[in-house]
């Protein structure tokens, strides 16, 4: 059967339940770091069927990134962002995507055109590997998002953090410790696709609870190894 052939409107059928449609189409997806976590975010939001998403990352494809993101080998040499965008046009050919190959600065709230808009919810991934850049972000998008997610890892734990309200939150700033306090991590650290995919669809389940109107859960810690998870 060729694409022609198809029904595209049905693709999302059996999520219709779990993912109101009208509310996933009046959402924007703005992902902040296109790598293990963010580039899985992604692909996940493009299949979930979010309308309109906007890319930033100044990184480009290395060979170490194949294994733990998820990358081609046709990728390597690449902006992520571009790389990315491109396999997110294949899962869903109606996506609208735009890409910045930059660093997040707190100018972008006003180059990137997603905070202009006025016809769009915009949900905030933040999948960047920084407590100074985090915490950059967060002080630039709060009074502009609808909704704020922060995924993070180390190896094989991964902890989601997630603000439904991020104008009137006061809770998150309290995850940005200092930098020194933060684990000394580096591009090298530890990294597997599936702690990325499994934190990615944590991020992507506490996003579409908001489409529905559940509460969030606030701060989930899943630990792999020890098969422990702390949510509160």
């Amino acid at each position: 059967m060729s694409q022609t052939q198809i029904d595209l409107s049905l693709r999302d059928l059996r999520q219709r339940e779990l993912v109101p449609p009208e509310k996933l189409a009046a959402s924007h997806g703005l992902v902040i770091g296109v790598g293990a976590i963010g580039r899985q975010v992604c692909l996940q939001l493009a299949a979930t069927g979010m309308p309109e998403m906007t890319l930033v990352d100044h990184d480009i494809v290395d060979v170490v990134n194949l294994a733990p993101q998820g990358f081609m080998p046709q990728d390597l040499g690449h902006a992520k962002v571009e790389a990315t965008a491109a396999w997110c046009r294949l899962l869903n050919p109606e996506l609208q995507v735009h890409v910045h190959a930059e660093r997040f600065r707190r100018s972008s709230t006003r180059t990137l055109g997603c905070f202009d808009q006025t016809d769009r919810q915009l949900a905030i991934f933040c999948c960047v590997d920084s407590i100074e850049t985090r915490r950059l972000i967060w002080e630039a998008v709060r009074q502009r998002a609808c909704a704020f997610f922060d995924g993070r890892m180390s190896a094989e734990v991964v902890r989601i953090l997630s603000s439904e309200k991020p104008a009137a939150d006061q809770g998150y700033a309290q995850t940005l410790f200092a930098p020194e306090q933060a684990f000394a991590g580096s591009c090298t650290a530890k990294s597997t696709i599936y702690t990325a995919s499994i934190a990615a669809g944590l991020m992507i389940c506490q996003f579409t609870r908001s489409l529905r109107g559940l509460p969030l859960d606030r701060d989930i810690l899943l630990n792999l190894l020890a098969s422990e998870l702390i949510v509160s």
